[in-house]
């Protein structure tokens, strides 16, 4: 009962008018059942979830990338059949007596896509669910022009997992698939060993490789000056190209899912009259992907 006076609580403060003769459809997890939940993809992806009943399931994202943004995720099961919007409110708990509902935002609803909001309102809700409010989302039902519905995730169990996700989030990793899947590394003149900024930009694929298994193909194309002769070039590239399958290989890479070529002094990208156009030319171009 204290769970629907909150409710009719939240709805007499909002700008939306209510039928006096409409249903009201509910869906929040009892206090027994608050079930919040961290699911870790190693330091990929770190997401916060929590099961509606009846409902779906509330999700909190964050993905390995410089900015680490988050996003919300009402997984319905139940898409919508057209296009509106739901308000979302925090609403104080019953030990808060007197303290007006908070609106947070608006999120669309699309058809047959799941709901979905940004970085700034996903952190704004967590924040809320962290000082032990409701964040609440209503609509109207597309179904039933006669009833309303009502997704409340409750803040029960909620900040220990909280906890976790947000030390998960802090250890992903600050680059994302699509900011290695095309990298350019280049070579020292003569010793064939990578400039200390490429070696950086392999250990970060190194890296990236130990935590995604799932990468379907690389591809690794090897290129030289033209100093030094063509026939031994052509073997420079082709040695240089072989080294770094051998890196991925180690790193857990299937050794059929790596394709090596070595173009010696073929496709300049610069003009060889110069050491910083020579630089250039010296280069190994790596790309991945994934299924």
């Amino acid at each position: 009962m204290a769970l629907i006076f909150l409710y009719f609580n939240l709805l007499s403060s909002t700008v939306i008018s209510f039928d006096a003769n409409a249903g009201i459809r509910q869906y929040s997890a009892k206090a027994d059942d608050s079930i919040w939940q961290l699911e870790q993809t190693k330091r990929l992806s770190c997401k916060l979830n929590h099961s509606i009943p009846s409902y779906g399931e509330a999700q909190f994202i964050s993905y390995a990338s410089k900015s680490k943004p988050m996003s919300f995720i009402l997984d319905m099961l139940i898409q919508p059949e057209g296009y509106d919007f739901a308000a979302v409110k925090s609403v104080p708990p019953m030990w808060m007596p007197g303290v007006p509902s908070k609106e947070l935002a608006n999120l669309k609803l699309l058809k047959q896509f799941d709901g979905e909001l940004g970085s700034k309102v996903s952190w704004l809700m967590l924040t809320e669910l962290e000082k032990g409010f409701t964040p609440t989302l209503y609509y109207q039902d597309w179904n039933n022009q006669n009833d309303k519905v009502l997704v409340g995730l409750l803040a029960v169990n909620f900040k220990k997992v909280y906890l976790e996700f947000l030390k998960c989030r802090d250890e992903l990793l600050p680059y994302s698939f699509e900011d290695i899947a095309f990298t350019v590394i280049h070579h020292e003149p003569n010793t064939g060993e990578l400039t200390k900024a490429s070696k950086i930009r392999l250990d970060r694929i190194g890296e990236y490789l130990k935590n995604d298994p799932d990468i379907e193909s690389v591809l690794i194309s090897a290129y030289t000056d033209s100093y030094s002769g063509r026939s031994l070039n052509q073997a420079r590239s082709q040695k240089r190209a072989k080294a770094i399958k051998t890196y991925m290989i180690e790193l857990g890479v299937k050794a059929d899912r790596v394709k090596v070529e070595g173009f010696g002094e073929k496709r300049h990208i610069s003009s060889n009259k110069t050491i910083l156009g020579r630089d250039k030319n010296r280069r190994a171009v790596i790309q991945m992907a994934k299924p």
